[in-house]
């Protein structure tokens, strides 16, 4: 395992160019394929790119502020307090890998807003009290929790398909999530994960000459500037300082949430996870001032998401609207029978991924051809729509998309991790396939 983990890492660092170029590159494969694969003029394929490129400008916002609130929530001295108790539990580099890969799933079973976050910002932290143990592994580790996000309580799909007057209900009906995320099936394929990817990434530890470790001062939290006297502070900083006006907008945050909850149960979204940590920020920094301070740290990380993002619409931009998702998509479907269904659907999904990193932009563009296919073959509807689900998820693995907040927290680049990532792609990927296939 040693081994094979030092040939992956190897070639990644030699040939994974940086997630800016990689997304450049996959414009211009996307636009070739599209040009030869479907009956899409050139003059059509800039369209398609062109109009699709602010698609994710909303999205786009949320994961910025993703990677910002968690960042500043996580420098709050109790939130640090707390994850510097957790990281306690670890008392080797074995135990820390082990511990921030569960924690990771756990929190991405969750929501995945939160699970990316937390498990970053928690490697970060095994980083500063676990010697030697490797930074690139610990930032991999944390990332591989992301594999089953969209078989817990976030996912997209099942959610869709739960919700009344979604797109296919006229064909498929309402599906409850006791058929998806709940299925036996599904738990067994999460449960299984839940042990496997803790010990492969334990597995993956490099020999100690091998071993890439971070100085703990480089991750230490910046200085916070020293406040003048009180007396000495003009009305407008003594507003910048004090306490009260934090604890005022802050309880009015808190009481939104109370709100949310009794309104809609334990249904976390995005933009809640967003708003939670932007105020419990808020009232752990204390006052306008130090939370100020956090925010400006942690923008410095946002710029690889504010750039690339457009582009990958661009991609979903000429995926969809050339028909070449579709084609992808029939491809699979052209072999499988009804219990293979679900099988080629989860693969077809994961090469779709690569290119659509979207789970709700990519079930718009598949469901209409695999409900389709399960109606004719006779197979389970929400078993194919979990499968698609399950194919979004896995390729994450090595999609740089969904890398980018936790590499920004980490200060890593993609080709630090990608090596690990890679193992787990192919782990992953069977133990899926195999629960798909056979359960």
């Amino acid at each position: 395992m040693k081994g094979i983990t030092r040939f992956s890492n190897s070639l990644m660092e030699r040939y994974l160019p940086d997630p800016f170029l990689f997304v450049i590159i996959l414009t211009v494969v996307i636009f070739g394929m599209g040009l030869g694969l479907t009956d899409s003029s050139p003059v059509q394929m800039v369209a398609y790119w062109g109009e699709g490129f602010w698609a994710l400008l909303a999205f786009s916002m949320q994961m910025v502020l993703v990677l910002v609130t968690g960042f500043v929530l996580a420098s709050s001295p109790i939130f640090k307090q707390g994850l510097g108790k957790l990281a306690g539990f670890a008392r080797s580099p074995g135990s820390a890998i082990i511990w921030v890969t569960l924690v990771s799933l756990a929190a991405s079973w969750i929501n995945w807003g939160f699970g990316l976050v937390i498990g970053a910002l928690f490697a970060k932290e095994l980083a500063k009290r676990v010697e030697h143990v490797d930074y690139r592994l610990l930032i991999a580790s944390a990332y591989s929790g992301f594999i089953i996000w969209h078989a817990g309580f976030s996912g997209s799909i099942p959610l869709s398909i739960a919700t009344e007057g979604h797109p296919f209900v006229d064909k498929i009906g309402i599906i409850p999530t006791t058929a998806t995320i709940f299925a036996g099936y599904n738990l067994i394929i999460v449960a299984a994960l839940v042990i496997i990817v803790p010990l492969l990434n334990r597995l993956m530890m490099p020999k100690r000459e091998d071993t890439v470790t971070v100085n703990p001062k480089v991750l230490a939290d910046p200085v916070i500037e020293k406040l003048p006297a009180k007396s000495d502070m003009t009305p407008a900083e003594r507003l910048e300082n004090s306490w009260i006006l934090s604890m005022v907008i802050g309880a009015l945050g808190l009481a939104f949430i109370v709100y949310y909850f009794v309104q809609n149960g334990f249904a976390l979204t995005l933009d809640l996870v967003n708003f939670m940590f932007l105020f419990l920020g808020i009232i752990f920094h204390g006052t306008p001032r130090k939370y100020l301070i956090a925010v400006q740290e942690a923008v410095k990380g946002a710029g690889a998401i504010i750039v690339q993002f457009p582009f990958y619409a661009g991609i979903m931009g000429m995926m969809t609207a050339s028909g070449l998702a579709a084609v992808m998509s029939e491809a699979f479907v052209s072999v499988s029978t009804a219990d293979t269904l679900p099988l080629f659907a989860f693969l077809s999904a994961g090469l779709v991924n690569f290119f659509v990193p979207s789970g709700g932009g990519q079930w718009a563009v598949q469901a209409p051809i695999m409900l389709e296919a399960a109606e004719m073959l006779g197979s389970d509807p929400a078993k194919v729509a979990m499968a698609v689900a399950w194919g979004d998820a896995w390729t994450n693995m090595i999609q740089p998309f969904w890398a980018l907040p936790a590499l920004a927290i980490a200060g890593l680049k993609a080709k630090d991790i990608m090596g690990f990532c890679v193992i787990v792609l192919v782990v992953s990927g069977v133990v899926i396939g195999l629960g798909l296939l056979f359960l």
